[in-house]
């Protein structure tokens, strides 16, 4: 897939100003999914929400499957819950098709990611849109919290890895995770901006889209109330497995950032991880009697080793549609 180069725009801050003399009307609620019951559970949070006066809601659910079998679901789903429940077919296996296919059929003003999986809390949907109005900002992200099993392992809850919190680098939003995302749609550089397929099965094809947002200059903030709670699946429930995840976060993080980046700078940024990525590991020998306090050094560790390899090579192993 080619994906559009977006320009900077000029005087970022300005441009979003401008956008948002135009108050939202419309909001559309993006959900891609596949293979997954609990998207009717994320439709129900939905409904949920408080709606302010003026503002017309409807969602896009985009179904990445091979064959289209859900519509006859969220028709039930639409009737039952009052909402207005637009059915894309988008295969297959390519969450970016179905992101972009989202992107397309967006009419609204503003365009908000949520997963398939995830539930919103009830003032969501009101944090977003003020937050992007208080902040002038093209993109806003809220966090996405876990929801622990009773008999989950201490250090896995006390460190909170299966939670996605937004967060600034220096001070400045960069990138971050489509998991909860509001896309004001009212700036051009975002209405023409499509998620890169080469992604699509790898994982990091949000971290890329929003990182190439930011150097076009699209101003991004970030909305701590507006939540959305994730229930923890059974298969992620292991060490190994959050392990991985760290370090396939780290890879794609740094291969995304080192885009257009010169090979020296890309040396300073591989050398760099490399060194926190021992430190980290002295850290988590220093503390192998605490297992709470080991387990976070360790996968600080292997998010670092892994922003050192994406630096160097693309990430190229699969985990979206597999069964």
């Amino acid at each position: 897939m080619s994906v559009t180069s977006l320009a900077p725009l000029s005087g970022d801050r300005g441009a979003a100003a401008q956008a948002h003399h135009r108050p939202i009307a419309a909001v559309d609620i993006a959900i891609c999914t596949f293979r997954r019951n609990s998207v009717f559970d994320t439709l129900d949070s939905i409904a949920r929400q408080a709606v302010p006066g003026g503002i017309t809601l409807s969602v896009i659910v985009a179904d990445n499957d091979h064959h289209p079998l859900l519509a006859e679901q969220l028709q039930a789903a639409a009737r039952r819950t009052g909402l207005v429940i637009r059915y894309v077919h988008a295969p297959a296996c390519n969450i970016s098709i179905a992101r972009n296919a989202c992107l397309s059929a967006a009419t609204g003003d503003v365009l908000i990611l949520i997963d398939d999986d995830e539930l919103a809390d009830p003032d969501w949907l009101m944090d977003l849109l003020e937050t992007t109005k208080r902040n002038q900002a093209g993109v806003v992200f809220g966090p996405a919290r876990a929801i622990y099993p009773d008999d989950s392992p201490e250090w896995m809850r006390c460190n909170d890895f299966h939670s996605n919190i937004p967060a600034a680098n220096r001070g400045v939003v960069e990138t971050g995770y489509s998991s909860n995302a509001l896309l004001d749609l009212r700036l051009p550089q975002i209405r023409r901006a499509r998620f890169n397929e080469a992604f699509g099965r790898t994982g990091g094809e949000d971290t890329d889209f929003f990182f190439r947002l930011h150097r076009a200059g699209v101003p991004m903030t970030i909305s701590h109330g507006a939540v959305v709670r994730e229930p923890v699946a059974p298969s992620r429930m292991s060490f190994r497995w959050i392990l991985h995840r760290r370090y396939s976060a780290g890879r794609i993080y740094g291969h995304c950032a080192m885009i257009g980046a010169s090979m020296s700078m890309t040396g300073l940024a591989v050398s760099r991880s490399l060194v926190k990525s021992g430190v980290c590991g002295v850290c988590a020998a220093a503390f192998a009697l605490a297992p709470r306090r080991a387990a976070f050094w360790i996968m600080r560790s292997s998010f670092h080793f892994g922003v050192a390899a994406g630096a160097l090579r693309a990430p190229r192993r699969e985990v979206y549609g597999t069964e």
